[in-house]
């Protein structure tokens, strides 16, 4: 005996299907999203009035960390004005994610002497 289902139960089960098939969609990116690794970061210190190391290159997406180890404060200003940190007091950090390609230039406007440059490039 051979059932086919009537016009009526077909379509419960159709938006059942589609509604199944919705949630699935909206679920997989999220399941990849919490997959995804971690940005890389780069440490660079502060201390005895010098950025350590004074010139790195970073792939776009990488996050930078500066940490300030001088007793005395400092900041972190890029050149073009697209990151700039508080005063840093011992101890005290500032971090940036570089998104975009190209070379960075910083100083520190308290101790203008003190440079340093990130240079992002795709790997």
């Amino acid at each position: 005996m051979n059932h086919v289902p009537s016009r009526s139960t077909s379509r419960p089960l159709r938006a059942i299907t589609i509604a199944l098939a919705s949630c699935a969609a909206l679920a997989i990116p999220a399941i990849f999203a919490a997959a995804a690794p971690p940005a890389p970061t780069i440490d660079i210190g502060i201390a005895k009035f010098m950025y350590g190391p004074k010139d790195v290159t970073i792939a776009p997406g990488t996050k930078v960390v500066w940490t300030n180890h001088d007793e005395t404060p400092h900041t972190v200003t890029s050149n073009d004005k697209s990151f700039a940190s508080k005063g840093l007091d011992t101890d005290d950090q500032f971090e940036h994610t570089f998104a975009s390609v190209g070379d960075f230039s910083y100083i520190c406007t308290v101790h203008p002497f003190m440079t340093g440059v990130v240079h992002v490039r795709k790997p």
